[in-house]
């Protein structure tokens, strides 16, 4: 078994194991404290002594001073931006649990690590939110950290969180609560517009070459996107995707087959006719036997000058930041986990 093999291995359910002391390294990681033992390892580890111990200090030893954070509400930057944040959400649920259900990662410690992270948070709303009062409410939500991480510190990091799930757990109505929060921040610079870049003039979307001899996951992640969103060739679900694909995507939904995925794209596809997704990046681990569990983080932009889920048209310009983590077995998806912020979106609309 191979350094790579043996940390696909690694279990993040049992935090008797996890912490552990002197468990040794199984992976070189230069200018890490001393304890971690790989770079799942470090993921796991630090949120659980940030987040569970309420160390919030540590954040000074695991972030960049000049961090940059990205999410669909913009950028977050630097370390004591972050503290505060983790503060504030920590205020408003302080029983939050934070259980790392995947770690999808790529790259080493002279380059640097990229790790996708993706998480279930558990918590009861007793303290004041960004949201309003306690509600005392138990949620249940998920999300994905995407973390480029060098010596110990995250350098840069992107977050999609299903904030609809949180905001309609916590008994609001999401379109009431995204318009009053979007008049708060209508000082806001709106986001830019002009030509969204998915055809150039009158030509057709780019043309992928032909798809390499042996197969990529990479290359399967970024041509089925491509090809669904962007040429909008949603007949090409039946080649990409298992007739008994699940999806598990924002504010509770569970896509169950084909049908049901292309029903969802074309919703979004009809609210924002000019949509054009871009992949970012793209991680994976596994092989042909095990199947390849892959991390893909995307950014589609748009404007919601076409009906559908999300109302009447306001031609407003819109860009969401999303990671999905992929199964993919025997060369197609059979199980997805999709996240963004669906509620940053709706802010963008009535903003």
């Amino acid at each position: 078994m191979n350094e790579r093999e043996e940390i696909i291995l690694h279990k993040m359910g049992d935090i008797s194991k996890l912490l552990e002391p002197d468990r040794g390294r199984v992976q070189n990681l230069h200018g890490f404290e001393e304890h971690y033992t790989d770079i799942v390892d470090y993921i796991i580890r630090s949120t659980y002594r940030i987040w569970e111990e309420n160390g919030l200090g540590l954040i000074y030893d695991h972030y960049q001073h000049n961090v940059k954070v990205w999410t669909t509400e913009g950028l977050m930057y630097g370390r004591e931006a972050v503290i505060a944040a983790s503060a504030q959400t920590q205020a408003a649920f302080p029983d939050l649990r934070l259980f790392g259900d995947e770690v999808i990662w790529s790259g080493n410690d002279e380059d640097g690590f990229h790790s996708s992270h993706r998480i279930t948070w558990v918590g009861t709303n007793t303290g004041y939110s960004k949201y309003g009062p306690p509600t005392g409410r138990r949620i249940v939500r998920t999300g994905i950290a995407h973390c480029f991480v060098q010596e110990n510190r995250v350098v840069e990091e992107w977050i999609a969180r299903d904030e609809m799930s949180l905001v309609l757990q916590l008994g609001y109505d999401p379109v009431e609560k995204a318009r009053e929060m979007a008049e708060r921040e209508s000082e806001l610079e709106p986001l830019p517009t002009g030509e969204i870049e998915r055809v150039q003039g009158q030509n057709t979307p780019t043309i992928l070459p032909d798809p390499p001899d042996q197969f990529d996951p990479e290359d399967l992640v970024r041509r089925a996107y491509h090809e669904i969103w962007n040429w909008r060739l949603l007949n090409k679900l039946d080649h990409y995707y298992s007739p008994n694909h699940l999806c598990h995507a924002p504010a509770g939904r569970e896509l169950y087959g084909r049908g049901a995925l292309k029903a969802f794209i074309l919703s979004m596809l009809s609210a924002f006719p000019d949509t054009a997704l871009n992949v970012d990046h793209v991680a994976w681990l596994g092989g042909d036997t095990q199947g390849h569990r892959v991390a893909v983080r995307w950014t589609l932009q748009g404007t919601h000058t076409g009906p559908g889920i999300y109302g009447v048209p306001t031609g407003k310009s819109i860009r969401l930041l999303g990671i999905n983590h992929h199964l993919i077995q025997n060369g197609k998806f059979v199980e997805e986990w999709m996240s963004f912020d669906e509620f940053a979106l709706l802010k963008q609309i009535f903003r």
